[in-house]
């Protein structure tokens, strides 16, 4: 499937197609991954345009298909707390958000944060803002870490090279 480039699926697009991935990770969560087979009749009902169904769809399909992955990087942030005892709606925000961090190159980390918050805010509790925030902050830091860990750190470098 070809997904829209960044540039041409509109910023609320892409805000509608994140609040159509919440929904159904939150069924999905709920239900079982057997509701996968139902994606396409559901976003076909919730959305008309194709564009936005498209990237809500990969969005959907990437996430649950790397959860394990996903979940055990919140989990490895998430002090004093485990990923089952969140609450529903934040435990999703916060894997829709991580995969935007880790599997999405195209979109800003502070974009997918900030889309994440607002998503939390408006779908959960008042706290659930500053929660999301502070775990997509570590997660974000510890991507950051890894990249510079597999770029090579000078500082580290124990290679024997030119004296």
């Amino acid at each position: 499937m070809s997904l829209p480039s960044r540039q041409s699926l509109p910023i609320k697009k892409r805000t509608r197609a994140r609040e159509l991935c919440l929904q159904f990770l939150y069924q999905v969560d709920l239900v079982g991954d057997d509701l996968l087979e139902d994606l396409s009749s559901f976003l076909r009902n919730e959305e008309p345009d194709k564009d936005t169904r498209a990237y809500a769809e990969e969005m959907i399909l990437t996430t649950c298909k790397h959860r394990t992955e996903i979940d055990e990087r919140i989990q490895r942030v998430a002090q004093n707390w485990q990923i089952h005892r969140m609450a529903v709606i934040d435990r999703n925000v916060l894997r829709l958000a991580t995969y935007e961090l880790v599997f999405r190159s195209d979109i800003p980390p502070k974009v997918a944060i900030n889309e994440a918050i607002e998503l939390g805010k408006r779908f959960s509790t008042s706290n659930s803002g500053a929660f999301i925030n502070g775990i997509l902050d570590k997660i974000k830091s510890g991507l950051a870490a890894e990249t510079a860990s597999t770029q090579g750190d000078p500082q580290g470098d124990t290679t024997d090279g030119p004296a």
